[in-house]
């Protein structure tokens, strides 16, 4: 089966109410039954609860704080590098930036400035830069951390569509990851300016950050950003930047000359967060 015929039904499914429902019920205190509902999960596909701060699935009130469970202190150790993965995830795509045209799998592209929400002078930041994809699978750890020190400058809530975001539906939808739902995040940091932008998804009930909170829902049909002072919100590599209630993907963008990729990273191949992602080019 070709991979359009495989995302197929998602153009005709109500992913807006579906995703409404599964916030919903990711949100409900339900006692045994969130129980159920979690060990069902963990079984399905094969959480590590060894490596979560709490271990117990009865501990968990909600299926989002389940989802969004803390680690042990020490599992994450962070790389001595001047970039490390912000994430644990399979790593989508990355590299070359060609002019402001992203490379998202064969056959399609999408540009910066969709992305970013249409603000053509900060896509033009990265143009020639590099990127990064890297998908988060439902068995992973789904805080999202700081890839380097760096200082908020901008938050940017882009409305779109809610198509899911796994490998096959990456080769099958153009554009998806500047089509659907996303949370831009601009940052200053010593190296650059750079974007961490989280990518919504189908049943993915709501983005937060550690500075706003939920960011959506609600879910409007605009454009909303905020701006921040130099040195408002400010963060160490590593630090908790955000978290998705329901999994998705992270895509950084790096200005011309300023990462080299770890001769390690491969596409489709695993990450984990603190791992090193770069150096400084």
């Amino acid at each position: 089966m070709s991979d359009f015929l495989a995302v197929l039904p998602q153009y005709l499914l109500p992913k807006q109410a579906l995703t409404a429902f599964g916030g919903l019920v990711a949100g409900a205190r339900g006692g045994n039954w969130t129980t159920s509902l979690i060990k069902w999960f963990i079984n399905k596909y094969q959480v590590n609860m060894a490596e979560a701060a709490n271990s117990d699935p009865a501990a968990y009130a909600t299926f989002n704080e389940f989802f969004t469970r803390a680690l042990k202190p020490g599992a994450r150790p962070l790389a001595d590098a001047p970039w490390i993965c912000p994430v644990d995830g399979a790593i989508s795509q990355f590299g070359r930036i060609e002019k402001d045209q992203i490379f998202q799998a064969k056959g399609h592209h999408y540009s910066t400035t969709a992305l970013v929400g249409g603000d053509k002078t900060l896509a033009a930041q990265f143009e020639d830069g590099e990127f990064a994809t890297i998908y988060l699978s439902p068995k992973d750890y789904h805080r999202i951390h700081m890839p380097c020190a760096g200082s908020l400058r901008r938050m940017i809530y882009v409305p779109g569509d809610l198509f899911s975001v796994n490998p096959t539906t990456a080769r099958g939808v153009p554009g998806l990851f500047a089509r659907n739902e996303r949370v831009v995040c601009v940052f200053d940091s010593a190296h650059g300016p750079f974007v961490l932008t989280l990518v919504g998804a189908t049943v993915v009930g709501s983005m937060a950050t550690t500075w706003h909170g939920v960011v959506n829902p609600p879910r409007g049909g605009q454009i909303n950003e905020w701006h921040y002072d130099a040195g408002a919100v400010s963060f160490q590599q590593g630090d908790e930047m955000g978290r998705f209630l329901l999994g998705s993907t992270v895509v950084l963008l790096f200005p011309k000359k300023t990462v080299a990729f770890d001769a390690a990273w491969a596409p489709a191949g695993p990450v984990r967060l603190g791992e090193k992602m770069a150096t400084s080019a």
